[in-house]
């Protein structure tokens, strides 16, 4: 009998293991997030930004919780929306976050590509922000075409740049951690527990990658037994390495430094005690993060477009190959990602982002309820799972979106346009009857 962590004699190449599909889950999360994002929540929690981390991180880990439950059981290209269509149907509550999910993703990568062109240009190109838009085109482009020739490439891709990036930002949290001063993270200097749960918002745009992973379920020898691992695997070190690097960067600069420093924060950090050469080598890593960030928020595209085809969900357009390789989900998701990267100011919107992925969380687990018989989850995890995204949601919400009109505007934006496609094309079709209506069975 062969190996169950291995697949069949042939088929060796078509495969990831644990270490990769978790990696595909670390290279998205620990990207732009961890650079760009510092100096925003500093201004909101102070030096409590270690704490916003690890209170995202929990919330990250209940929803990896209930992601694990439901790719065990239902293994699919379709990642978590397979799940939402377990749970609610193949109708318009699903279509809908299908295309919020679909757009939301190209948002974030866009912005990630975004934060990439920044950092070139201030390196190679004197800071000219023209240039920024042109590599933050190019990095989109040629990570597109990492994921044309396959999920083997995106995979060793990923794994060395996610060596690269951990490796480096290890380095960086232990020389922090060794030499910072205690007295700037006192407990004295926080902010109000409301304050550090609104900043909650923002760290958790840090940890947005993990639901990457749940599309991996397709490339997986065994997803009923490696999904949940690679979960878990991932959300740990992202945890860990968030709290050492905001610890050391916090107990390094004051909080004015740290916010007026804005996205080079970690190269700032680093110059006390590592000089110039830390500051190159931290630019040089926010490169790596954010390359690896690119290619793995195009990763889903292909195999996601392809499942919701079959589910009724997309219009059949979204999986047809072009040239007999590329399938168009990944073509428009990366046409997207150009046009917004080129057009917009896309760091604004970051908290955008994170507030359409913790109601895209939400919904989910919510959906989850209406299996958890069949995926056998705790259904007082579950419920957790969603009061604490929910709550934080909220909470972000009544403190700072409804201060920023523009940040609504974009969010109810992205809602109606999500809606709009889905009924538009609901409406065409003339009824859904998906596959997914008949996945319990199977």
């Amino acid at each position: 009998m062969s190996d169950p962590e291995q697949p069949e004699q042939g088929q060796q190449t078509r495969y990831l293991n644990v270490r990769q599909a978790a990696f595909i889950g670390v290279g998205a999360m620990v990207g732009a997030g961890i650079f760009a994002l510092l100096g925003a929540a500093g201004e909101v929690a102070g030096a409590a930004v270690w704490l916003s981390f690890l209170i995202a991180g929990v919330i990250a880990v209940l929803q990896g919780y209930s992601f694990a439950k439901l790719g065990a059981r239902y293994p699919s290209a379709g990642g978590l929306l397979e799940y939402v269509a377990e749970g609610f149907g193949p109708g318009h509550a699903t279509g809908i976050i299908a295309w919020l999910t679909y757009l939301a993703n190209a948002v974030v990568t866009a912005m990630v590509a975004v934060s990439f062109g920044n950092y070139a240009t201030a390196m190679f190109a004197g800071g000219d922000t023209a240039w920024g838009k042109v590599f933050a085109a190019l990095i989109i482009i040629v990570m597109t075409a990492v994921n044309i020739v396959g999920s083997r490439l995106v995979a060793r891709a990923q794994t060395v740049i996610v060596y690269v990036v951990l490796g480096i930002l290890t380095v960086f949290a232990v020389v922090t951690l060794a030499s910072m001063d205690a007295s700037l993270l006192a407990f004295s200097g926080y902010p109000a527990w409301r304050e550090i749960i609104s900043s909650v918002a923002l760290t958790f745009f840090a940890f947005l990658g993990f639901g990457i992973i749940t599309f991996t379920a397709k490339d997986l020898a065994r997803p009923e037994r490696q999904l949940p691992r690679a979960m878990y695997l991932a959300l740990g070190i992202a945890t860990v390495i968030y709290i050492a690097i905001a610890l050391g960067v916090f107990g390094t600069l004051t909080v004015e430094e740290v916010v007026s420093s804005g996205g080079t924060a970690l190269a700032v950090a680093a110059e006390p005690t590592l000089g110039q050469a830390g500051y190159w080598l931290m630019s040089v890593t926010a490169l790596f993060a954010t390359a690896g960030a690119t290619n793995a928020g195009l990763y889903p595209a292909a195999g996601l477009s392809e499942r919701l085809v079959d589910n009724g969900l997309f219009p059949p357009l979204m999986a047809r190959k072009v040239g007999g390789r590329v399938t168009a989900g990944l073509l428009f998701e990366a046409a997207v990602c150009l046009v917004l990267a080129i057009a917009f100011k896309l760091e604004a919107i970051a908290s955008i982002g994170s507030a359409v992925a913790l109601l895209i969380f939400v919904l989910i687990t919510i959906a989850h309820f209406r299996v958890r018989k069949e995926t056998g989850a705790n259904p007082a995890i579950l419920g957790l799972a969603v009061a604490a995204a929910g709550g934080v949601l909220v909470t972000f919400i009544v403190t700072t979106l409804i201060h920023e009109p523009a940040s609504i505007v974009t969010l109810l934006a992205i809602l109606a346009i999500s809606a709009g496609l889905d009924f538009g094309w609901h409406g065409r079709r003339g009824g859904r009857t998906g596959s997914s209506t008949t996945a319990h069975g199977g």
